[in-house]
């Protein structure tokens, strides 16, 4: 089983994750705790069957980055700011305007060609996390990169914390509550890292979103019910690494007791803590885009009927279609 899974993921899985956050690179908060390991990432991916990634803008200055990364690599990127970073369009010179078309000039010059952005993002709300941008900032800076997928017809990645009622009030309002926001010139999208509830997931897929599902969306019993709601055609897997790692303590847990030695091996690796680095390692707390195959294998598990190739297969055709990665086929 383990070799006829890994010669069918190394052709067909795709993933989310963001690696312009420097602690891929040996940094944690400002300082260096151990070599810099970033290729030795990507290897452990490679050989756990990943082949390509999106990796993910969350500013202007990290969708930048983000678009260098993909052109060295020939990996894939969206451009946009997180509802937490709301306040840079305010405090940019030349205000939110001009914000708005430094990232406008990015997409121009950017979606085409190796390296290329695919989707406008990450955008949406957390009021989770209102100490960093308030509420009406962030509402107010979330519909102006609306207008950004209509201009260049790009689908959506989408941010979601404790926010539903407006966020869905705002896209319904811009023209993305029916299919995607087709008609006003959107592409549909994906709603990533979905830790919400079941008439919110029903709310998002009536909407015409797909919903990404990574560690995070995997922690409670609740949680697991959900990712068995969302219809397999509308489902996107992710890792937001270097974020929601799966642990312990988590509900997914069980799932992954049943993976086989050989996938566990190559999805979570032997690790270190970061001041015990080891070259060739991976780092205790740091998820890793390698991790990818154990979110796909939990999801298999929530559906024992249907085989691990088949759910992994039936994502990869959505990746494809929702970010136009015809190229990968």
């Amino acid at each position: 089983m383990a070799n006829s899974v890994l010669r069918f993921q190394a052709e067909k899985i795709r993933f989310i994750v963001n690696l312009t956050d420097p602690v891929f690179h040996g940094k944690y908060h400002g300082k260096n705790k151990h070599d810099d390991d970033f290729n030795l990432v990507l290897e452990r991916a490679r050989v756990a069957g990943v082949k390509n990634m999106i990796i993910t803008g969350g500013s202007l200055r990290e969708s930048q980055a983000a678009l260098r990364v993909a052109k060295e690599h020939g990996f894939y990127a969206t451009v946009g700011c997180h509802p937490t970073r709301s306040t840079e369009f305010d405090e940019f010179k030349g205000g939110p305007e001009a914000y708005l078309n430094a990232l406008d000039e990015v997409l121009k010059e950017n979606v085409n060609g190796r390296g290329r952005a695919v989707a406008v993002g990450e955008c949406g709300l957390d009021y989770d996390r209102t100490h960093f941008a308030a509420p009406e900032i962030q509402k107010r800076h979330f519909r102006s990169q609306l207008s950004l997928a209509k201009k260049y017809h790009l689908p959506l990645f989408l941010h979601s914390r404790s926010a539903h009622k407006d966020f869905v009030s705002i896209l319904r309002e811009e023209g993305f509550g029916v299919n995607g926001g087709r008609e006003v010139g959107g592409n549909g999208g994906v709603v990533h890292s979905f830790t919400g509830q079941l008439d919110e997931l029903a709310d998002l897929m009536d909407m015409g979103f797909h919903v990404g599902v990574n560690g995070c969306s995997l922690k409670t019993a609740d949680n697991l019910n959900c990712a068995r709601a969302i219809k397999l055609d509308m489902l996107m897997l992710e890792t937001d690494a270097p974020w929601c790692s799966m642990t312990g303590a988590h509900a997914s847990k069980a799932h992954l007791n049943t993976l086989p030695a050989s996938l566990n091996d190559l999805y979570f690796p032997p690790s270190v803590k970061p001041e015990k680095f080891v070259l060739g390692k991976s780092v205790k707390g740091r998820n890793e885009p390698c991790s990818i195959g154990g979110v796909a294998w939990v999801i298999h598990q929530l559906h024992p009927e249907l085989p691990y190739e088949d759910i992994v297969e039936k994502v990869w055709k959505n990746t494809v279609a929702v970010f136009g990665l015809d190229d990968l086929e």
